[in-house]
């Protein structure tokens, strides 16, 4: 059996040409939407948590440490679950697969709504995050099957779905809270998105056409342990990942605590952070365009990333909105940049699916300690200066890794 036996299919090889008709552009456009909308499942049940850990803290009395679980257990289920990934997507197919890990997302998120206790709210935070890994360890897979000439602007496209309902679910959750009288029904009030998702995943079907089996050797005894490649990009999706759920996690409190600002101004900020990458995710990979080297993209919007971290822990009272601008567009361009890595140096679909597991087994799980890491040193210190500068400091070294994606190396990697 080759490796590209029982891959899955592109409709057309006239849909990602200029040779395309009406239909075939079509199906592609909604593949392409399916896509997003899948990715917007992906963050809401996490982002939600932060502009009322405040309030979640006092109604469980937890302590900073205790309110970072509710981030931390997510965040690891994500990595811990990440190969499960390969077993669902063997006996389901890639779109299947995706279905799934929807589906798990929607039950973990509704359960949210059945009560205060806080064994509940950890266990589901637990089913949430190991749903999210089915979905997002597949769908590198899915774009390398199915948009493998449009990668890049194709990965900003489902980022930003990413990035959308997370600012989506840190911006309306209080009001949403605040309108039921629950914080609880408020947070399980985002499984309507999964149910969203769901339906258009499924009627997206033919056109996503991914076949009926995924990739024999997507599984964990198929990650790329001895490829320095492979290593390289699960340091940097670890970092980035780490980055990206201590920003959820503790920039509102950050605002709250040391900024000055009420519970509803440092969500609406926080909001506004997340629109801002939003907007990088579809802007940054379409000014780069699909080029072969993305190291200095990378680079630049890793500092940017660590600017925006230094000027929180220096001074988040004052400078807010710079530094929002920084985090804005530098997280918000860095993150396709990370998700296309394996894409990138993929030579197929199979080989996109075992590096992304691979990143996403190691990396989440490394990622899990970020957000529990920033309450520990709140809780230590009194305030977040020491634990953001720590942030500033991890988000620069990531320039190391990056450095040595160069595309010579990568071709060697497929």
């Amino acid at each position: 059996m080759t490796n590209t036996e029982n891959q899955p299919r592109s409709p057309s090889p006239a849909a990602d040409s200029g040779t395309a008709t009406t239909a075939d552009r079509a199906a592609l456009g909604l593949a392409a939407v399916a896509l997003f909308v899948a990715a917007v499942n992906l963050r809401p049940a996490i982002a939600a948590i932060s502009p009322l850990v405040d309030t979640i803290r006092a109604d469980l009395g937890l302590s900073a440490v205790g309110a970072s679980l509710l981030t931390t257990i997510p965040t690891l289920a994500m990595g811990l679950c990440a190969p499960a990934a390969a077993v669902v997507a063997r006996r389901s197919g890639l779109h299947g697969g995706v279905l799934i890990g929807l589906a798990i997302i929607g039950v973990g998120t509704i359960a949210r709504a059945l009560g205060h206790a806080t064994w509940l709210q950890l266990t589901t935070a637990f089913v949430v995050g190991a749903g999210i890994a089915v979905a997002q360890t597949l769908l590198p897979a899915v774009v390398k099957a199915r948009f493998a000439s449009r990668a890049g602007l194709v990965t900003g496209i489902y980022t930003a779905g990413l990035g959308l309902g997370g600012a989506v679910a840190a911006g309306v959750t209080v009001p949403l809270a605040d309108a039921f009288g629950s914080w609880p029904i408020a947070v399980g009030s985002w499984a309507v998105l999964a149910l969203a998702g769901m339906v258009m995943w499924s009627a997206a079907k033919r056109s996503l056409n991914l076949g009926d089996a995924a990739p024999r050797k997507l599984a964990t005894k198929g990650l790329p342990w001895g490829s320095a490649t492979a290593w390289k990009i699960t340091a940097i999706s670890a970092g980035n990942s780490a980055l990206y759920y201590c920003e959820l996690a503790w920039v509102a409190p950050l605002l709250t605590n040391d900024g000055g600002r009420s519970v509803s101004a440092a969500g609406g900020l926080l909001t506004a952070m997340i629109s801002i990458q939003v907007v990088a995710m579809l802007a940054v990979p379409a000014l780069l365009g699909e080029r072969t080297d993305q190291r200095l993209g990378l680079a630049v919007t890793t500092l940017m990333t660590a600017a925006g971290f230094l000027g929180f822990a220096l001074s988040p009272g004052t400078g807010t909105w710079l530094w929002i601008i920084l985090m804005g567009v530098g997280h918000g361009g860095l993150f396709p940049l990370v998700l296309a890595l394996p894409v990138t140096a993929a030579r197929d679909a199979t080989h996109a699916g075992r590096i992304s597991g691979m990143a996403f087994f190691i990396g989440y799980a490394c990622a899990a300690v970020g957000p529990l890491l920033v309450g520990f040193l709140r809780d230590a210190s009194g305030d977040f200066k020491l634990a953001f500068i720590l942030l500033a400091a991890v988000t620069a070294l990531m320039v190391l890794p990056i450095a040595g994606l160069s595309p010579r190396r990568l071709a060697r990697s497929k």
